[in-house]
């Protein structure tokens, strides 16, 4: 009988860190002490570190086993503790019943339930429960005692620019730390002289300061530095309610400002200058473009390889009459200035119109289509014969085991070898096959995740069909969602052509589309997943 295959989860938050029994390291070794106890076999471990187990949208590691249960790698996953998997019992059950889904059991070992019985669900969610309570009390808690400390004047959160805390725990205090908060004067400075956000950052970057992360300034950055009242000796708390979750769509009305127990780096009358003429520009200058920009984020810088967005610039033309015009141009530079990097402009109107011809040149022409199908399976199965190479040897290796084994009995049958070299040889020989075992399952799970089959034109050609008819009936914002879902990144050469289109296409994006169309989709159990990037 095959031995089971297991899937380790485990996840740490950063308070927990610290805390005897929930290091990755400990939650992993109890877990492989016990699937060797039960003769399971731990095909892999999947960790977040520093992450909280509120939710799950940060969770890379908690993803990637999903869609690896999808692909059958496993067929069960086994935790520390049930909290390491989610906090909130509605995540919890929702990720157990996606991973039965794909015929994967759920297992605690220090919580003795078997989710693949009714009482064992039963008693899963009652400790998950329990736990979640647990958690919202301490919650709750935690906020009394945060809101108590800033309505008294004093800061909540970690280390700003311009100020360090004296002391520990309830006795902490905001100390000025005096090179930082040159720093910070020179910023409400700058701003009142008529500087915006990003030609004061680049100016700061190009005098070598930085953040208190060891970062080049940005706008944000400096955004964040003119609003914070707590330069001018307030206390500013709960803005927001549940920000993780509604960001600034959770905006608090009833926040607590109040006088602060420190010394203001910026006086009163300074403040109130600089948040006037805030007011000002923010209603005389939008913040958003109106234009056209759909290859935002997607097209990278040709320097630095950060996402290009939207700019404008104004010329004025020989008739004096002024002319707008748009650009991508690079994040970076837009962010942080000119020692971050260059501008890199590509005019907006040359850009999309290459692209969308492209597109439409790739997504309709058979012939173009068949090629690129073609190439993509000639590098698929380049990749896929080595490791059957391989696989077929280690199958030739394993065969020639038994022989092995017998050429051994017949030395210590002979008086060759006595019985400790017997169980020594015999041993060293089991170890080995244990090793190729483990080799043979890890190339052969390489071959799936690659995929042994072609890639059919068919079902490509039907997609990329659907998704032009999608382009065509898109509005502007729609459009943009559906270039993001099929284009990986659109490079750009030295001398700011468009170079390559990486477009990406896979099962599920086949699935949306038709979803999208109104049309059912081909989602069967036991089909073949394509994955694919293909330059243009």
């Amino acid at each position: 009988m095959d031995k089971i295959r297991v899937a380790i989860y485990a996840r740490v938050s950063t308070t927990e860190q610290a805390e005897e029994g929930y290091s990755i390291d400990a939650q992993v070794e109890n877990i492989k002490n016990r699937c060797k106890v039960e003769g399971k076999t731990v095909v892999e471990v999947y960790s977040d570190k520093g992450i909280s187990g509120k939710s799950v949208k940060k969770r890379l590691e908690l993803k990637r086993l999903l869609e690896d249960s999808k692909k059958g790698l496993f067929e069960e996953v086994i935790v520390w503790k049930t909290s390491r998997l989610a906090r909130n019992i509605l995540d919890l059950l929702q990720i157990v019943k996606e991973l039965e889904e794909n015929n994967v059991t759920f297992n605690s070992i220090t919580e003795p339930y078997d989710t693949s019985t009714p009482t064992g669900k039963l008693m899963m969610s009652m400790l998950a429960s329990f736990s979640e309570f647990e958690r919202t009390t301490i919650i709750e808690n935690l906020k009394m005692g945060m809101n108590a400390r800033a309505r008294k004047g004093l800061k909540n959160g970690g280390r700003m620019l311009g100020y360090r805390s004296v002391g520990s725990g309830k006795e902490s205090r905001l100390k000025i730390v005096p090179e930082e908060a040159e720093i910070v004067k020179k910023v409400f400075n700058l701003y009142l002289d008529g500087k915006g956000y990003k030609a004061i950052a680049n100016r700061l970057n190009k005098l070598g300061y930085k953040t208190i992360k060891g970062n080049l300034f940005g706008i944000t950055a400096i955004g964040d530095i003119i609003k914070n009242p707590t330069y001018a000796g307030k206390i500013r708390f709960n803005r927001y309610v549940d920000y993780s979750n509604k960001r600034r769509k959770g905006k608090n009305e009833d926040y607590i400002l109040v006088e602060g127990q420190h010394e203001a780096i910026i006086d009163k009358e300074q403040w109130d200058k600089v948040q006037e003429i805030r007011k000002l520009r923010a209603a005389k200058y939008p913040r958003t473009y109106s234009g056209d920009f759909p290859l935002s984020g997607l097209m990278k810088c040709p320097v630095c390889g950060h996402g290009m967005v939207a700019a404008r610039t104004v010329n004025t033309l020989k008739d004096g009459t002024k002319k707008r015009i748009s650009y991508y141009s690079c994040g970076q530079f837009r962010n942080k200035g000119s020692v971050a990097c260059s501008a890199n402009s590509v005019r907006a109107k040359k850009a999309n119109k290459y692209v969308f011809n492209r597109l439409k040149e790739v997504l309709l022409n058979e012939k173009v289509l068949k090629d690129v199908v073609s190439k993509l399976n000639k590098t698929r199965q380049e990749k896929i014969e080595p490791l059957e190479a391989e696989y077929e040897s280690i199958e030739k290796k394993i065969s020639e085991f038994t022989t092995k084994k017998n050429r051994v009995f017949d030395l210590y049958e002979d008086g060759t070898i006595d019985k400790d070299i017997l169980n020594e040889r015999l041993k060293k020989l089991e170890d080995d096959l244990d090793a190729l075992d483990s080799r043979k399952e890890e190339i052969h799970e390489k071959i799936k995740l690659n995929g042994s089959e072609k890639i059919p034109f068919e079902v490509v050609k039907e997609t990329m069909e659907d998704f032009h008819t999608l382009l065509k009936q898109a509005d502007r914002e729609q459009r943009k969602l559906f270039l993001q879902l099929i284009i990986n990144k659109i490079t750009v050469d030295d001398n700011r052509n468009i170079d390559t289109i990486e477009i990406h296409f896979n099962e599920g994006l086949q699935n949306w589309i038709k979803s999208f169309l109104g049309e059912e989709s081909s989602n069967k159990e036991g089909s073949s997943s394509y994955v694919f990037k293909i330059a243009i």
